[in-house]
């Protein structure tokens, strides 16, 4: 049984280094993320499920969990 999930992370923005606390969801992936100090849109970096797992200081909570993230993005693919 895994202890429960740190639900806080602190998003750093790699464009302008701003530092935001946000809560993170539970039931869903955040894919994207403005920020708040230059309002550049953060996506996940490629092989990360979420924003929280590329920028934050804690990653999400699926991950936490070691249950794997909302979605595997090496194998979404548009047809």
């Amino acid at each position: 049984m895994h202890p429960p999930p740190i639900l806080q992370s602190a998003l750093t923005c790699p464009q302008c280094g701003f530092v935001a606390t946000e809560t993170m969801p539970t039931d869903a992936c955040l894919y994207f993320y403005e920020c708040t100090g230059c309002h550049v849109l953060l996506r996940p970096k490629a092989g990360d499920c979420c924003v929280f797992c590329s920028y934050g200081s804690i990653k999400c909570p699926p991950i936490q969990q070691a249950s794997g993230c909302c979605v595997d993005i090496t194998t979404s693919s548009t047809s």
